[in-house]
C-alpha cells in the first residue's frame, strides 16, 4: 500500500526524490474507460481507493465524477487548489500555471494495463 502512495520521481541531479502521488491538486492520465489518455486533476480525496477529478469538460473532456485512483497515473505536475475548488478555480490555476494549453492534448498512459 506504500508504494501505491509514494511515487519515485529522478530530479535533474539525478537524486531520487518522491513525491505524494495521491494529492489534490495533482495532474493525472485516465488509463481506464471511454476518457482514457485524457488528463484530468485531483479535486478531493473521498477514500482510500477513490479521488473527485474534474478535466475541467470545457478543457479537456473528463466530466468531475468518482474515480478508482488504480485506474490514474500521476504526473510530476501540480497546480494549487482548495479541496473541492470548482472547475473556474481548477482552469484560473491552470492557467496560472501554464498548463492549459498541455492539458488539452491526450496523452498515451504508460501503464498498458491495471
Amino acid at each position: 500500500m506504500i508504494k501505491r502512495l509514494i511515487n519515485v520521481d529522478v530530479n535533474v541531479r539525478g537524486k531520487v526524490s518522491t513525491m505524494p502521488a495521491i494529492e489534490i491538486g495533482r495532474i493525472c492520465v485516465k488509463l481506464c474507460g471511454r476518457e482514457a489518455g485524457k488528463k484530468c486533476v485531483i479535486v478531493d480525496i473521498i477514500d482510500k481507493n477513490f479521488v473527485l477529478i474534474t478535466g475541467p469538460k470545457s478543457v479537456t473532456g473528463v466530466k468531475r465524477r468518482r474515480a478508482n485512483i488504480k485506474h490514474l497515473e500521476p504526473l510530476p505536475e501540480k497546480i494549487d487548489i482548495k479541496r473541492g475548488a470548482s472547475d473556474d478555480d481548477v482552469i484560473e490555476a491552470l492557467k496560472a500555471k501554464g498548463l492549459l494549453d498541455a492539458m488539452t492534448k491526450p496523452v498515451k498512459p504508460l501503464l498498458a494495463t491495471v
